[in-house]
């Protein structure tokens, strides 16, 4: 008796990045570096770095305090996001999910620089060109990995604290977190993003 095997699409390869906020150092190279890739003008960042801090001095109700300040770097760019505001706002298709490696991409042939991905995404992600009229945002440097090559953040970042690949393999190896300080909560957009917290960061949704 012939058997029928089911025969089940290859599921598509979902890229992500990977942050160690423990390493970073704040230098700002991988910004640089995306800046000078993609030719952008001043106050135009695809990859952007911030410095975070907070916490304060807890009276522990014996006579004493107790501190948890903290302070670190964070670097982010577009997170390519499994449900992505800027592809359910934009009004002509223009913002779009890739298929095979769902790399959120802006289709110029369609854009009209109407801006509103841009008031839609929670990490400020699309950034208008004003030369051209339209939105613009990191591609994940698809040029680059077309030839074998890494995102320039990633390559460029001096002590590693970039790194990418299909997000299940990054949450595989270094977990799920996504929620840290002076980040929008993950359950908004659930972006492929993984991060390393910084030693003594508060962790969670903001």
């Amino acid at each position: 008796m012939m058997k029928f095997v089911e025969i089940k699409p290859v599921s598509h390869q979902q890229l992500g990045f990977f942050i160690d906020s423990s390493l970073c150092s704040g230098c700002k190279a991988c910004q640089v570096a995306c800046k000078d890739k993609n030719d952008l003008e001043v106050g135009r960042r695809f990859r952007r770095v911030y410095e975070l801090h907070g916490g304060g001095f807890i009276d522990n109700g014996q006579g004493g305090y107790l501190n948890n300040v903290y302070a670190y770097n964070l670097s982010i760019s577009c997170n390519h996001c499994d449900d992505p505001a800027c592809v359910k706002h934009c009004p002509t298709t223009a913002m779009h999910k890739r298929e095979g490696d769902g790399i959120v991409m802006v289709n110029t042939d369609k854009c009209i620089g109407c801006g509103y991905c841009s008031w839609a995404c929670p990490y400020g992600a699309p950034q208008m060109n004003t030369q051209a009229g339209q939105m613009s945002k990191c591609d994940f440097c698809v040029d680059l990995q077309a030839k074998g090559e890494q995102p320039v953040c990633v390559a460029t970042c001096p002590l590693g604290a970039i790194k990418y690949g299909p997000i299940a393999a990054l949450r595989a190896q270094y977990g799920s977190l996504s929620d840290v300080q002076g980040l929008p909560g993950s359950t908004i957009t659930h972006p492929n993003l993984v991060v390393k917290a910084h030693s003594g960061a508060e962790v969670g949704s903001k």
